[in-house]
């Protein structure tokens, strides 16, 4: 059975790896590590589709190391264990180059299995590398994630799906034989959600549909033939990130309607409910903020509920902080502001904090005046004494701007009164 495009065109080297270049280009954070063969254990986290495990396997062979591998999908204790004793005889206690052990998906693995690893990284017995397309801090537990080094991958840019594209056709024993023409390449990559092996195995779909040697790649030929054909459908894929983005989507456009039924489609995919429960609380505080502070308590009660309580009774915790999210008044005006602000940190670079705001922990900084005219707010009326909080030059400069739902047009008027005119409130 002939392998799919993806795996006969994965590189074997860095110097056919497209993308990543702050990891493997010439001054990458991992070029120098690799070439030099001293490998720490880590960690990759990205996207579906960019290059981790081809990654990890490139390490091993150009370190001369041997390579094992697991998936957290279908490998437990046992499994580990015995991979890691493999490991051990054929590394030998004493090698500079002890063994590559790659676990793919590692956040799927518990915290026992994660548990058993521990011992062989800490010792030395095995180089471990974890891919994940989640959050190590959230999936990883810390005894573990604190032994491994996090590496992020970035996702594909438009110009890196497009030299996959190109390198399939000129190098692939079979695609090299055909003349194939890429007209339009927008579905195509629009289909693949930057995942570069969806990317190929489309690909491979279209040319392979084809009863010609001559091939004409076009925006409507990729959507008539994948809308026929039911083997694209993958929810680790992009329909995962599709319909999470649906579901993001409906909650922020107040429909508990849409927000209910994606996600009893994520729930029927079986997609992990603290992805789920993680999704909501990060929307809590972009979408909702202030308008109303309790979407925030009631996201993370969710998550910490639904972690305890697991599947199925947690698709009821789900859809009741879904509904109430969806349900909020809304505004992302807080995260706008962390936004205006970091944008401003990176146009003035560090400005100096004022005198009056500095601490004074020692004799010296006193008598140079550090802290001298701070007020402390609670010595004042209503708690409150005006002063500058910002560099002198960013004075005046609004990050914050409230939005207009019940709860904030309060905040305003607060700060309005507090500030009168400085702040334009």
């Amino acid at each position: 059975m002939e392998a799919p495009l993806a795996e006969r065109i994965r590189p074997k080297n860095l110097s056919e790896y497209i993308s990543q270049s702050h990891l493997v280009g010439e001054q990458g954070s991992l070029t120098h590590q690799i070439a030099r063969g001293i490998i720490p254990s880590l960690i990759l986290w990205g996207p579906p589709g960019t290059g981790k495990t081809t990654l990890a396997q490139i390490m091993a062979e150009e370190s001369k190391r041997p390579f094992y591998t697991l998936s957290a999908i279908n490998s437990g204790v046992k499994d580990i264990r015995d991979v890691i004793d493999k490991a051990k005889q054929s590394g030998g206690l004493f090698t500079a180059k002890n063994p590559i052990l790659f676990i793919d998906e590692i956040h799927r693995f518990s915290k026992s299995q994660q548990d058993s690893l521990l011992a062989a990284v800490e010792k030395g017995w095995v180089t471990l590398i974890g891919a994940t397309t989640e959050n190590p801090s959230f999936e990883v537990i810390p005894a573990l994630l604190s032994r491994c080094q996090v590496y992020i991958l970035n996702a594909f840019s438009k110009e890196d799906l497009e030299a996959l594209l190109h390198r399939a056709m000129e190098t692939d024993v079979i695609l090299k034989t055909k003349d194939i023409k890429l007209k339009e390449t927008e579905a195509l990559l629009r289909l693949s959600g930057g995942d570069g092996r969806k990317l190929l195995n489309i690909f491979e779909l279209i040319v392979n549909a084809s009863d010609s040697d001559s091939i004409e790649i076009t925006n409507e030929k990729v959507m008539q033939l994948v809308q026929k054909n039911t083997v694209l459908y993958d929810k680790t894929g992009e329909q995962h990130y599709d319909i999470v983005s649906a579901f993001i989507k409906s909650i922020r456009g107040s429909d508990p309607n849409g927000a209910v039924y994606w996600l009893a489609r994520m729930i029927e995919g079986g997609e992990d409910v603290k992805f789920i429960a993680r999704r909501m609380l990060i929307l809590a505080s972009e979408d909702i903020g202030n308008a109303n502070p309790t979407a925030l308590i009631m996201a993370n009660n969710t998550f910490q509920a639904v972690t305890t309580i697991g599947y199925p009774e947690s698709r009821i915790i789900l859809s009741q902080c879904a509904v109430y999210l969806a349900t909020s008044a809304k505004s992302n005006a807080s995260y706008m502001a962390i936004g205006n602000a970091q944008q401003m940190v990176k146009q003035t670079g560090d400005l100096p904090v004022p005198l009056h705001l500095r601490n004074a922990p020692t004799k010296l900084m006193k008598e140079l005046g550090y802290g001298d005219e701070y007020k402390y707010s609670h010595d004042f009326p209503n708690n409150f004494a005006e002063q500058e909080f910002l560099p002198e030059a960013l004075s005046n400069t609004t990050f914050y701007e409230p939005g207009n739902n019940a709860r904030e047009r309060e905040l305003r008027q607060f700060l309005k009164n507090r500030w009168n005119e400085k702040y334009g409130y």
